[in-house]
């Protein structure tokens, strides 16, 4: 079964820097991608990032789009997300999941639908901006 951890996340003032970190382990490390998503107070959980493990090919939404970056190290097979520039609004639970092959289409896919349907989640990291 695969394990998603993450790790990173903390208090940052506005304006700042956080990097986050997900791996992965366990008896089945076959994925096709791995996502960022969050959770804010009060709101439903939205896809931030997402990567493919294959090509490397990225999505980012709009809101995050010039501040937050996502890479991957696949022979540690870990996903990491560099947040800049962080905003209040950035204040969150931010959740890694990752997509099986069954069911990987596109990361943009992944990113706009995967709260419907992954079913590989972390524990989530709390990222709270604030002064």
């Amino acid at each position: 079964q695969l394990q998603l951890v993450e790790s990173g996340g903390g208090l940052v003032q506005p304006g700042g820097s956080l990097r986050l970190s997900c791996t992965a382990s366990g008896f089945s490390l076959n994925y096709s991608a791995i996502g960022w998503f969050r959770q804010a107070p009060g709101k439903g959980r939205e896809g931030v990032s997402c990567i493919s493990m294959r090509d490397g090919v990225t999505y980012y939404a709009d809101s995050v789009k010039g501040r937050f970056t996502i890479s991957r190290d696949s022979a540690k097979n870990t996903v990491y997300l560099q947040m800049n520039s962080l905003n209040p609004e950035d204040t969150a639970v931010y959740y890694c999941a990752a997509d099986s092959p069954r069911l990987y289409t596109t990361v943009q896919a992944m990113c706009d639908l995967g709260d419907r349907y992954l079913d590989a989640w972390g524990q989530g990291t709390l990222v709270t901006v604030s002064s």
